[in-house]
């Protein structure tokens, strides 16, 4: 099994969306191989992940309750990847304002926004 998927039944409170498509995206990237979506790949990779998180959704449904909760807490539900996750979005939201804004900025070797400020 992927070591990146964590286990979502028996979670209190219960597996959110975002939790299960986060599984399902997962799934999806290690029986493909794909890491990067492109525009080559991104209908069926979308249509696998849609599949694959209502397969979940029913499993877990399906399922009786679990004796004991996960032994291990998901990525979703810890600070640091919530925190980490927020500034991914909030560099995302401040370059495309920059792309909004038609200010000058240019690219760091991981992709990053540098700005000539």
């Amino acid at each position: 099994m992927c070591r990146n998927i964590t286990t979502l039944r028996g979670l209190e409170p219960a597996a959110t969306d975002q939790e299960i498509e986060a599984a399902a995206i997962q799934y999806v990237r290690k029986v493909t191989g794909v890491t990067r979506v492109s525009d080559a790949t991104r209908e069926a990779f979308d249509e696998a992940v849609r599949a694959v998180a209502a397969a979940t959704v029913r499993v877990l449904a399906d399922l009786p309750e679990r004796r004991q909760p996960p032994s291990t807490v998901p990525p979703l539900r810890r600070e640091d990847v919530q925190a980490r996750i927020a500034a991914r979005v909030a560099a995302r939201e401040a370059h495309e304002r920059a792309h909004d804004e038609g200010r000058a900025h240019t690219h760091d070797e991981h992709g990053a926004m540098v700005t000539a400020d």
